[in-house]
């Protein structure tokens, strides 16, 4: 939850501004799948039906180990579910013959992982905006969301796709959401990488992380957004267990994290809104989890280890009975710019890489 990446008049909660920038104006028809970019930028480019793509597909020139690779641009469509419409982008990579990649996060949105998605030239990348947040608005008016909704609009975006099971990375609120999605359709995940997920109900400090999520959620509910952010970044970035008294502590200063103290009014965001009271406090299913067939790889953020995602993301792999992964960088180690924050990315990516290479 700590990347939630939420927007809020062109801000993110630790106060970047900006989204990635835009692709420069297309260049001329595309011969081949290896191609230069100078200065380091990329390319937009149109196919000509080769095997970059189908004629007219929107390519572009990404780098992968030293070489520039074409993958089409997103294409966006929108999937019907009760209560909410779910945008979601692919990014085709033609014959390819590896599993779709679908990557998630929550609240974070499809915006999150454009870094990301580039590093996988070879493989159709799916990513999209969860419920609630971005462009997947809920229509039914609840002001709470679920794991468990979650996972039932992730069972049927898979379906949607009929691409049979795919490699799926989660992180943050997203990995809480495809743990329970594996538990309720592990035929739909071939290996599941879920990347600090944020339910902290397995922590031995639980008590009082739980009473200061609860406490977040009621700041909002009374003064708005972002006395609420500032209580969440305050303890989301606190190392090691969370005092009994926690949430008794003096409130911070929102301007402190470049957040707004006045309230806007709105009582629709989905991180200390909608999902601050049911991401947290899930209790994945662990009995179905070991006995599924995707395997359940959990990540843990080298820089982010000692901190509430991090705790989390090792008492779940415990739980599962298998190791953590080491991944560079902290609980937003992949961003490569977007929000205005730069982790680790291009050895987030091969981390990543060289775990789905062992499926």
């Amino acid at each position: 939850m700590i990347n939630a990446g939420k927007e809020r008049n062109g801000r993110d909660p630790f106060g970047g501004r900006g989204r990635p920038s835009a692709l420069p104006p297309e260049s001329p028809p595309a011969i081949g799948c290896v191609n230069q970019t100078p200065y380091g930028r990329p390319l937009a480019l149109r196919s000509r039906g080769d095997e970059c793509g189908p004629p007219g597909a929107s390519l572009r020139v990404v780098m992968t180990n030293g070489r520039d690779l074409l993958m089409t641009e997103p294409k966006t469509d929108t999937l019907e579910a009760p209560g909410a419409v779910l945008h979601y982008d692919v990014r085709s990579a033609g014959s390819s013959t590896h599993p779709v990649l679908l990557i998630i996060g929550s609240p974070m949105g499809a915006a999150g992982f454009v870094t990301l998605a580039g590093h996988f030239p070879d493989r159709t990348v799916v990513t999209y905006d969860p419920r609630g947040s971005g462009r997947s608005q809920r229509t039914d008016g609840a002001l709470e969301t679920t794991p468990d909704e979650h996972a039932d609009d992730l069972h049927r975006l898979i379906s949607a796709l009929n691409a049979g099971p795919v490699d799926l990375f989660a992180t943050s609120g997203g990995g809480v959401n495809a743990l329970a999605l594996a538990a309720r359709h592990p035929e739909q995940v071939r290996t599941l990488v879920a990347h600090e997920p944020a339910s902290f109900a397995e922590l031995p400090d639980s008590g009082p992380v739980l009473a200061a999520c609860v406490d977040i959620h009621e700041t909002y509910l009374r003064s708005g957004f972002g006395p609420a952010m500032a209580k969440f970044i305050a303890i989301i970035s606190q190392p090691g267990p969370i005092p009994d008294d926690y949430a008794n502590r003096p409130a911070p200063d929102p301007a402190a994290f470049g957040l707004p103290a006045e309230d806007d009014g709105s009582r629709n965001d989905p991180l200390v809104g909608q999902n601050m009271l049911s991401c947290p406090a899930y209790k994945p299913d662990f009995d179905a989890l070991r006995a599924a067939s995707t395997r359940i790889v959990v990540g843990v953020g080298e820089e982010s280890r000692q901190v509430l995602t991090g705790r989390a993301a090792v008492a779940i792999a415990e739980r599962l009975g298998t190791p953590p992964v080491t991944f560079p960088g902290g609980h937003d180690g992949f961003l490569g710019g977007e929000y205005g924050r730069t982790g680790k990315p291009d050895a987030f990516a091969a981390t990543l890489r060289a775990v789905l290479s062992d499926s």
